[in-house]
């Protein structure tokens, strides 16, 4: 089975895709801070299946230095790195005037400093085998924008830029990097809004309702497996037509 590697996956968005991909075959690595029940609900139900595998690893993304020997680790542990999913991130509201600096920093760090140094030691494995999949999560706020989000916005931009740039230097050896956009996805934070405020949010799209967090786990499998070999360097939108 291809090793996959998928951050901030003990519950929401990243939980979606390390099922997705463990059902699909993968042998999945969730990596967080600390597990979670759902995690840990979900290691148990895929253990004597026939398809891949799920298992959780600890790391803390703000750790930079903690990185390589991770990485290291895991090959050691389960042979080459096929495919790195890197979902972590903190959206922290607040509007640029009044932001303390330290929340600029932290999110800037775990957002985009974080993803970019793991994927710096992961790829490397790549390119030595002369295969591999990178996808980055962005959002929809990359483009559009939003009140008291800019540097939330700032740091998904970001990871646009990366992604484009990494996929024309490492392409020719055979390794694909692409980003999924998702828009106001339907997850357990969401659902603590009064239907009013659902209603109005999902009105805006084209089909007058909000994506779900596997809606991003099929479009995150999709760019894994073989389907995905001749796509790269492409931002993939899942917003149920927000932008539109």
């Amino acid at each position: 089975m291809d090793n996959v590697i998928v951050t901030g996956a003990s519950r929401g968005i990243g939980l979606a895709i390390a099922r997705k991909l463990a059902s699909s075959g993968y042998d999945v690595t969730a990596v967080a801070r600390r597990t979670s029940d759902e995690l840990e609900a979900a290691i148990a139900a895929g253990k004597g299946q026939a398809a891949g595998a799920l298992r959780f690893a600890a790391l803390d993304l703000a750790q930079i230095e903690a990185m390589p020997e991770f990485v290291r680790q895991a090959r050691r542990d389960r042979g080459p790195i096929y495919g790195l999913v890197n979902n972590a991130g903190i959206g922290t509201e607040g509007l640029l005037a009044t932001m303390p600096n330290s929340q600029i920093e932290a999110l800037l760090r775990l957002n985009n400093l974080s993803p970019i140094v793991l994927t710096k030691y992961v790829v490397r494995g790549m390119m030595a085998e002369g295969r591999g999949r990178v996808v980055n999560l962005s959002s929809i706020i990359a483009s559009t924008g939003y009140n008291a989000l800019s540097v939330y916005g700032a740091s998904k931009a970001a990871m646009i830029g990366f992604t484009k740039s990494l996929a024309r230097e490492v392409g020719r050896l055979g390794i694909t990097v692409n980003a999924i956009a998702p828009g106001f996805i339907d997850t357990e934070m969401t659902r603590g809004l009064d239907d009013a405020q659902r209603k109005r949010i999902a009105d805006r799209s084209a089909l007058r309702r909000l994506a779900e967090a596997g809606d991003i786990a099929d479009m995150a499998a999709f760019l894994i497996g073989e389907t995905g070999r001749n796509i790269t360097g492409a931002v993939m939108t899942v917003d149920a037509g927000s932008t539109a």
